[in-house]
């Protein structure tokens, strides 16, 4: 069965930047954040800050302030969300458990999510199938345990919580990317909504958020596509309004890699300067309009030159929802 999502097109048009603040600002979150930003500012729209530090633990406050700084620093300033507060809050993951719980058990409810007690390094090291990326697609090992099998489990490890997914081809329209088509249960299988110490997983935090904000486009990396039609499938259970989407290329390297956190082949320059201090690295000179010239003073040509045979043209895309 395959399923096309319909995508209402006539909701006040709100944009949305939600980055993990696990370290400081660096050009994938930029990058992402500008075109967020233009999106939803070239169609008289609104832009929410929304900090994903589901891990507490590995997204320290003081990485989230950071972050607010550097985006108002360089101008992409928000109309609600952050430590801003507005309409919506909490606008901090990690203080949102009880309205995630909310669709947690509405979900639960219906009889379609169950515990695993699959460990990462037992899922990796079995026989099932693997993604592009060596993720492991779940090949439903805790799906049929009994009653009598989970309590015995229980004993021995506390399980994280899997959402059952169907055998079904979800199909959207992508801004950037255009029309992708993914199967839920052969292409990724079913997937956490919970980890075993309580944390919610992102799949289910970012629908219930993006929902409850009233975001009506999301642009973000391409590294996220592949999480789309499970998100997708999430608003349709929970009965909520998807957005739009829109995953723009990710910034490549001068090797080629395709790492979301290197940075350009004009930017090396900045060295010696952690890549991920490059925001602070930026603050050092004097004025934004510095950073829109190549530090290197090289030409567009040469640019071309040293940008990666599989990334030129990676840009020329454009949003289905951009004037």
């Amino acid at each position: 069965m395959q399923n096309q999502v319909p995508v209402s097109q006539n909701r006040p048009v709100t944009g949305r930047f939600a980055p993990s603040p696990s370290g400081r600002l660096h050009l994938g979150n930029l990058a992402c954040s500008l075109l967020a930003w233009l999106s939803a500012k070239s169609q008289g729209g609104r832009i929410v800050l929304r900090i994903e530090d589901l891990d507490a633990e590995r997204c320290p406050r003081v990485y989230a302030d950071l972050l607010e700084q550097d985006l108002a620093w360089l101008g992409l300033t928000w109309d609600e969300g952050g430590s801003t507060g507005g309409a919506h809050a909490p606008y901090y993951q990690s203080e949102c458990g009880d309205i995630y719980t909310q669709s947690y058990r509405k979900l639960e409810q219906r009889g379609l999510v169950y515990p695993c007690f699959c460990s990462r390094s037992q899922l990796h090291a079995a026989s099932a199938p693997h993604t592009s990326d060596g993720n492991v697609i779940y090949p439903g090992t805790c799906r049929g345990l009994t009653p009598e099998e989970i309590v015995e489990k229980r004993k021995k490890k506390a399980p994280a919580y899997r959402l059952m997914v169907p055998d079904e081809e979800i199909t959207f329209t992508d801004g950037c990317m255009g029309t992708h088509t993914e199967n839920l249960l052969r292409d990724y299988g079913d997937f956490y909504l919970r980890r075993a110490d309580g944390v919610f997983a992102y799949q289910l935090a970012v629908v219930v958020d993006d929902a409850r904000m009233g975001v009506t486009e999301v642009v973000r990396g391409a590294d996220l596509l592949s999480s789309t039609a499970r998100q997708l499938y999430l608003y349709r259970l929970l009965g909520l309004q998807p957005p739009r989407f829109a995953h723009c290329p990710l910034l490549l390297a001068a090797d080629s890699s395709a790492n979301w956190r290197l940075l350009t082949a004009c930017s090396r320059s900045l060295r010696p300067a952690p890549r991920k201090a490059l925001c602070r690295t930026l603050r050092g000179q004097k004025s934004p309009s510095r950073i829109s010239a190549c530090p290197r003073g090289c030409s567009e040509k040469e640019n071309e030159k040293a940008t990666p045979a599989s990334a030129k043209g990676a840009g020329r895309g454009r949003f289905f929802f951009l004037p």
